[in-house]
């Protein structure tokens, strides 16, 4: 096998040094997008018949 071999993806062991960092921008970026997407889907939602005050319902 060739020692170094160059591909966009890393070739065949990528170990980037900043590999943490990189996964906990990737990591707030996917939470901060689902969270926008939850408080516009909270927002837009509408129920004939809205929970009691005091119940647990998963956009409230």
């Amino acid at each position: 096998y060739p020692k170094h071999v160059w591909s966009p993806s890393g070739g065949w062991y990528a170990q980037p040094a900043n590999w943490k960092k990189n996964t906990a921008v990737l990591g707030g970026v996917v939470f901060l997008i689902t969270a926008a997407v939850w408080k516009l889907s909270a927002e837009k939602e509408y129920r004939h018949k809205m929970p009691e005050p005091g119940r647990f319902y998963p956009s409230r």
